[in-house]
């Protein structure tokens, strides 16, 4: 939508209101849960019983934390459709200078949407990097140069300390953390998101600011850390184990991600314990940015190593293989994503790290049945991710 490519009518995802055993109830948000009773709590005062139950509440923007200053004209957060159709009809209008609080995925794409607009755009984020508490610190570093490139004007290791507003209450100024301040119109808080559990604060289940807790077939865990196995939970409120990943608990807030958990809560949710399945899949997500495509498999902040196996940093075409105590578990590629099916395959079998490379049968393409005994074409070998 920020960059007119689509309509905000155009982003409406279908929903099926013909299907006869389906009762909607919009606008109507659950307040609280009661175990006991299997009853949901509505703001309207009804109370819903269920005999199973699906937790899928997602998460919301976090916005600026001083209120009076969060609510001047001028300062945005990007979660919803709204929230974009709001951000690109003030882009239309040509601001002086646009200040983006965070280089997270949310903050680097709308500065590369500034700056293909041709607006000025100071990025701030308190890590030494872009990025980097998604790809680590040596892809983040590569983040920083794209960036730089293409007239960002990238503050790293500097936060916001203040916004202020004239007397209209439009925002006019931001301070900085290195005391110096910025003239702009525009300030885009992307500090990441906010889990939308606090309706079951008192419930008895294993839900808090990190997310609601789950096994991997999506059952809810209770404040006992025993599973229930009449509630469920997916998408980006839910904080699951994960088999590739020593059954730590993750959270993933990817649109990927956020089906395929739906699918297995919901094949679990009808079906007997015999029939039902873990959500096991690889996660996989990706970024349009300063003309480049990135994509990700596997989980590269459980990382501790990376290597380069095969492009060129200083084109921005490569991939990247990350690596954990020997085994590969995760892969990032700049305009090479054609590649990372095969990186999904050798994390998916927990591989060695550093994997194989894949074997070529002729440029551009790979064959999955042949493995290549020639060493991977590294740039950076086994970098710790800082």
């Amino acid at each position: 939508m920020l960059k007119g490519w689509v309509t905000a009518d155009h982003t409406t995802l279908p929903r099926l209101y013909n299907v006869d055993d389906v009762e909607w109830k919009l606008g109507v948000a659950a307040t609280g849960l009661d175990l006991r009773k299997r009853q949901v709590q509505l703001a309207d005062g009804q109370q819903i019983d269920y005999h199973r139950l699906l937790i899928a509440t997602g998460v919301r923007a976090r916005r600026w934390p001083n209120k009076a200053e969060a609510d001047l004209d001028g300062v945005f957060v990007v979660r919803t459709r709204d929230d974009a159709q709001q951000l690109q009809k003030r882009l239309d209008s040509k601001p002086r200078h646009v200040l983006i609080i965070g280089a997270g995925f949310t903050g680097s794409e709308i500065a590369s949407v500034c700056r293909d607009r041709g607006l000025p755009v100071t990025v701030t984020e308190r890590s030494a990097s872009p990025l980097i508490g998604a790809l680590g610190g040596t892809i983040g570093a590569i983040a920083a140069e794209v960036q730089r490139q293409n007239g960002v004007d990238l503050r790293c290791n500097t936060t916001v300390t203040s916004l202020e507003g004239d007397a209209n209450k439009r925002l006019r100024r931001a301070h900085l953390s290195d005391g110096s301040t910025l003239d702009v119109d525009i300030a885009v808080v992307a500090l990441g998101s906010i889990r939308n559990t606090e309706w079951l604060r008192g419930s008895g289940l294993a839900a808090g600011q990190l997310g609601v807790s789950c096994d991997a077939g999506c059952r809810a865990f209770d404040l006992n850390g025993i599973v229930t196995d009449d509630i469920f939970v997916a998408g980006d409120v839910a904080r699951f184990p994960h088999p590739l990943y020593e059954y730590q608990l993750i959270a993933l807030e990817h649109w990927g991600n956020a089906l395929s958990q739906a699918e297995v809560a919901a094949h679990n949710m009808v079906n007997n314990e015999a029939d039902r399945r873990p959500h096991i899949s690889v996660p996989a997500f990706w970024s349009m940015q300063f003309g480049l495509n990135i994509k990700s498999v596997g989980l590269p902040p459980f990382a501790t190593e990376v290597v380069v196996m095969q492009g060129s940093v200083e084109q921005r075409r490569f991939v990247a293989a990350y690596g954990h105590k020997g085994r590969t578990v995760a892969a990032v590629s700049f305009d090479q994503g054609r590649w990372l099916p095969y990186y999904e395959k050798q994390i998916a079998a927990a591989a060695p790290f550093p994997p194989a490379p894949p074997a070529y049968d002729s440029p551009g393409h790979y064959n999955l049945s042949r493995q290549s005994s020639q060493r991977p074409m590294c740039q950076r070998q086994h970098q710790p991710l800082s």
